[in-house]
């Protein structure tokens, strides 16, 4: 994936922008998004924003369901254009503009160094440049370089207007924050000690000056928000904020899928339509599907989106609402049709008996041969990632224009949907201790919440709610103990695997599948494990491996753990996944709720299995 940089002015005249340095095309959603920060040598770039992209031969993806829910028309795969040939594919600018040289420790904008070309050396010195290691932040997603003559002259009464050059030293072999040390060639000279304290700079007037450096004609907006200081690679800089769909029928056959890939809902006519029928015997014949076929989707799906202007209720209004879609496509199953080459979502029955699941009262299990997965980037936040399902006022835009579209990947795979008995969790869900124990995860989580929207003059603390409840708890600690019983017994790493959670009034199921772009994605490892035999030997050394952490008794009876203490009995020795595996950042998970704990009986689901 080719970067460019912007391009710049030289001489009065405009020069192409150059480029830089190539990522995968996943990564332009999942990793180095608009808004990131991206280090290349020895400079620092950030990616801009979707307006600014050259999506000319960019793929046009397509997800229905997905698309209703973020209010777009389509989505595309982030442009990879040619190495050798291409001029422009996607756009990224110089950030921070802030540089140093270990040399002669000048610290200034980069402009200042004189650099030769498009080289970031020092042009006195011919040493290279090193980014500014500090950037201010604040959680409406701007982005500034840190003041560092402001701090170097605090408590001065002119405070950050002295015009002097700074200059940037360590001071001995320690890498603390004390031994970075800013001299002002007025005399004045501090250290990045205390940098990260929001008090401190709150004290010195520092305010967030609203810059979205990665929009195009970035203008200073106001914003209310105090900044707070952060490494410029920490992680906390972006959070991408994803969302994703599974194709179900109807529009993952047949001529759904067919009147979807080809956009004939935009045709202008009837005839249009069946010029397109017409003139596309092959398409057809690969849909089994005849004109007329064609003709009645199109009038359907054309007489739903007029419903929906005129007010009517829209199919898909909210994340849980394309869960609960999901979750019945996946009970009911779609058998495999031979005669249908764009069928994408295969879901059958095992062939076996479900009686060795009896005992882990385990009502259903489908096997899911064929899947596909679109996850689009819809925002970023900086600081802590948003909430699930979650309207956060803290989400940044990834451009300035009111775009159709976003960047978005297609994976396909393969998976297993574990279905518990719904009348077994209903029945537990409502036992004391069950309440008793998930209440402190909640209120754990709750704590959380409240503490960030004070600190957000746009949130009100008395909206904030919490989406932990005991059946949520209980099936993602069952989707991590699978998971990591897989990456042992089934070959594979339990990166490559995935998990996605049906927890409602009405849901009680965990798909485990894979869905990557390489190898692994779908060589039927994972079908084979959703055997009804296979699985009860795997739900058995699962419970069993939960039952038992190298870290008890610490871990099964710690009061909080994990990510901002929104866990109870889990940890790395035991149900902690990798990030790409977890849907909820490694929250909400206790494992005493899968085999119970030390605070006594009642609490496990599966206590006659372990």
């Amino acid at each position: 994936m080719g970067y460019t940089g912007s391009a710049r002015r030289s001489g009065g005249k405009l020069r192409a922008a150059r480029k830089l340095s190539s990522v995968r095309r996943s990564q332009l959603v999942t990793t180095y998004g608009v808004g990131s920060l991206v280090a290349v040598d020895n400079e620092s770039f950030i990616v801009s924003g979707l307006d600014s992209w050259d999506i000319s031969e960019a793929p046009e993806i397509h997800e229905r369901r997905l698309a209703q829910l973020l209010g777009v028309d389509s989505f595309r795969l982030p442009p990879a254009p040619d190495q050798e040939s291409a001029k422009d594919g996607v756009r990224v600018r110089r950030f921070p503009e802030y540089y140093s040289c270990p040399s002669c420790h000048a610290l200034q904008n980069f402009r200042e160094f004189n650099t030769a070309g498009e080289k970031a050396n020092c042009g006195d010195c011919d040493e290279l440049l090193v980014p500014s290691r500090f950037v201010l932040v604040c959680d409406g997603g701007h982005i500034q370089d840190f003041p560092y003559s402001k701090w170097v002259h605090r408590g001065k009464g002119a405070s950050g207007f002295c015009k002097g050059s700074l200059e940037l030293r360590a001071a001995g072999a320690s890498a603390s924050l004390r031994a970075i040390v800013i001299e002002c060639s007025c005399g004045e000279k501090a250290s990045m000690e205390g940098v990260f304290r929001r008090k401190a700079l709150r004290e010195l007037g520092i305010h967030c000056s609203g810059r979205s450096p990665w929009l195009q004609d970035d203008n200073s907006a106001p914003c209310d928000r105090t900044p707070r200081t952060m490494q410029r690679g920490s992680s906390s800089v972006w959070n991408p904020v994803m969302s994703s769909a599974l194709s179900i029928p109807p529009f993952s056959e047949g001529v759904h899928a067919l009147v979807e890939r080809e956009k004939l809902m935009d045709a202008p006519d009837e005839k249009a339509v069946l010029w397109f029928c017409s003139n596309h015997h092959a398409k057809l014949q690969q849909a089994n599907a005849t004109s007329g076929d064609v003709l009645r989707v199109v009038a359907e799906l054309n007489a739903a989106r007029e419903r929906e202007a005129d007010g009517g209720d829209a199919e898909i209004v909210s994340s849980a609402s394309l869960r609960v879609q999901e979750y019945r496509s996946l009970v009911a199953g779609s058998r495999e049709r031979p005669d249908d080459g764009l069928q994408s979502f295969v879901c059958e029955p095992p062939e076996g008996s479900l009686d060795p699941l009896g005992e882990f009262k385990v009502d259903g299990v489908m096997l899911v041969k064929r899947l596909r997965e679109v996850r689009a980037l819809a925002a970023f936040t900086r600081g802590t990632p948003s909430e699930e399902n979650a309207d956060d006022a803290r989400q940044a835009p990834l451009s300035k224009a009111d775009l159709k579209w976003l960047p978005a990947i297609e994976v396909v795979g393969e998976g297993v949907f574990v279905r518990l008995e719904e009348d077994e969790v209903r029945r537990w869900e409502t036992r004391e201790a069950v309440r008793d124990r998930v209440s402190v995860i909640r209120d754990n989580h709750l704590k959380l919440l409240r503490e960030r929207a004070a600190l957000d003059p746009l949130t009100s603390v008395d909206q904030v709610t919490s989406p932990v409840s005991a059946r949520r708890v209980l099936l993602h600690t069952l989707a991590h103990a699978l998971i990591n019983e897989w990456s042992l017994d089934g070959g594979y790493p339990a990166s490559a695997l995935r998990e996605r959670i049906y927890a409602g009034s009405e849901m009680s199921g965990v798909l485990i599948y894979t869905a990557t772009s390489d190898s692994a994605g779908s060589l039927g490892g994972v079908v084979a494990q959703g055997e009804p035999a296979r699985l009860a030997q795997t739900l058995g050394s699962a419970l069993l491996r939960a039952s038992w952490c190298s870290n008890d008794p610490l871990c099964m009876e710690s009061k909080s753990s994990g990510v901002d203490g929104a866990n109870l009995a889990a940890c790395h020795a035991c149900v902690l996944l990798p990030e790409t595996s977890c849907e909820n950042n490694n929250c909400f998970l206790d494992r005493a709720l899968l085999v119970g704990g030390s605070s006594g009986k009642g609490l496990a689901y599966f206590a006659q299995a372990a």
